[in-house]
């Protein structure tokens, strides 16, 4: 990804399931090595108006958040949309 290598932006929330309408928002996960690439990712995202909710969080973070059993973590992995560099 550029600037952000190793990293990877997943879409999730309703635009990702298809269940989307007008009042929704646009949720973003950016997955980073670090948190200080994590969190440059997410602000960057952010400044280009590319998301409206962008969690930061480092791949191992990530990994143990979607298979810890908490069915809203559970719910975003199984939904997650991995969204491909241009």
């Amino acid at each position: 990804m550029g600037a952000f290598p190793n990293a990877k932006v997943l879409l999730f929330g309703s635009l990702a399931r298809g269940d989307w309408d007008g009042c929704s928002d646009v949720d973003l996960l950016a997955v980073a090595p670090s948190e200080g690439q994590a969190s440059a990712l997410a602000d960057a995202l952010l400044t280009a108006g590319l998301g409206d909710d962008v969690i930061a969080l480092t791949h191992s973070r990530w990994q143990q958040l979607r298979s810890g059993g908490d069915p809203y973590w559970a719910a975003i992995g199984r939904d997650a949309v991995p969204l491909e560099p241009l």
